[in-house]
């Protein structure tokens, strides 16, 4: 029995290290703007706010060990210290002015601690800056259509290319939008609830139909990210990805001329842009 208990626990080790291996491998071979295998912690941040988002991640999280091992250590402490054998005559004593006074305090505190950088990012989040581009993202059954109200007012759709890597997320046409600038995201939708969301940049907001909500980000890599609806919008919500290519500026001019020839079309519709007024 000895021997049999030593080799189960051989055997879970080995299991350990080899997923620990695995996990931290996914890590370190994940790309910028997508998810990788065995991937374990937010995706790699591609904006300011998605920073922020990590960084109170990461506060979160040692806060919360701290108070588990805290709390762990106190009724390690308890069982042995105040069990029938080791204190065979219990205290009698009901009332502590000075630990009633400190459970009541340090928990407040530490909501508190928690609720001022929670209140920060929410407003960072919300309060869209001045815009260098707006575009806007209509969610539909199973696809988004993007419009560029400031660069001739072209629309066109962006669908899931089977032949496309990665798997379930490349598109044929992808929203292409300059680096290091600040982007107004405008979404609604034309049949049921989407949800345009893009982990790299902290962004997530919902498409209603009849309604125009808005978000911002700011990319400052250039490159390809990846997102998805998160809105369960029918039998096709796991094939309805979003990509967006980020570019610099003399590459983002370049688009711009070559989509509003390839993407013409002779629609009146009216959109904010980003200097002006939202519609």
């Amino acid at each position: 029995m000895r021997m049999s208990m030593g080799r189960m626990g051989r055997q879970l080790l080995g299991l350990a290290v080899a997923g620990l291996t695995l996990a931290t491998g996914g890590v370190a071979f994940a790309e910028l703007g997508q998810p990788a295998p065995w991937e374990w912690t937010l995706q790699q941040s591609g904006s300011p706010v998605m920073d922020n988002i990590v960084w109170f991640h990461n506060f979160l999280f040692v806060l919360i060990t701290l108070i588990t091992l805290f709390v762990l250590a106190l009724l390690v402490v308890v069982v042995i210290k105040f069990n029938a054998r080791a204190n065979p005559v219990p205290s009698r004593t009901t009332h502590h002015t000075l630990i009633e006074v400190v459970w009541t305090l340090v928990p407040v505190l530490i909501l508190v601690g928690i609720a001022v950088p929670s209140f920060r990012l929410l407003f960072l989040e919300l309060d869209v800056p001045k815009a260098d581009l707006t575009v806007k993202a209509t969610g539909k059954q199973w696809y988004w259509s993007y419009a560029y109200p400031d660069n001739g007012k072209f629309e066109f759709d962006s669908l899931m290319a089977q032949d496309k890597q990665p798997r379930l997320l490349g598109v044929d046409n992808e929203m292409v939008v300059p680096v290091n600038k600040v982007i107004r995201v405008q979404t609604t939708g034309a049949d049921v609830i989407h949800a345009f969301a893009l982990p790299a940049f902290g962004v997530k907001i919902d498409a209603i139909p009849g309604r125009l909500n808005e978000t911002w980000f700011k990319a400052t890599k250039t490159g390809m990210y990846y997102g998805q609806c998160s809105e369960l919008c029918g039998k096709d919500h796991a094939f309805m990805p979003i990509a967006i290519r980020v570019v610099d500026d003399q590459e983002f001019a370049s688009w711009v001329e070559t989509a509003k020839k390839k993407f013409a079309s002779g629609g009146t519709s009216t959109y904010a842009s980003a200097a002006g007024p939202t519609q």
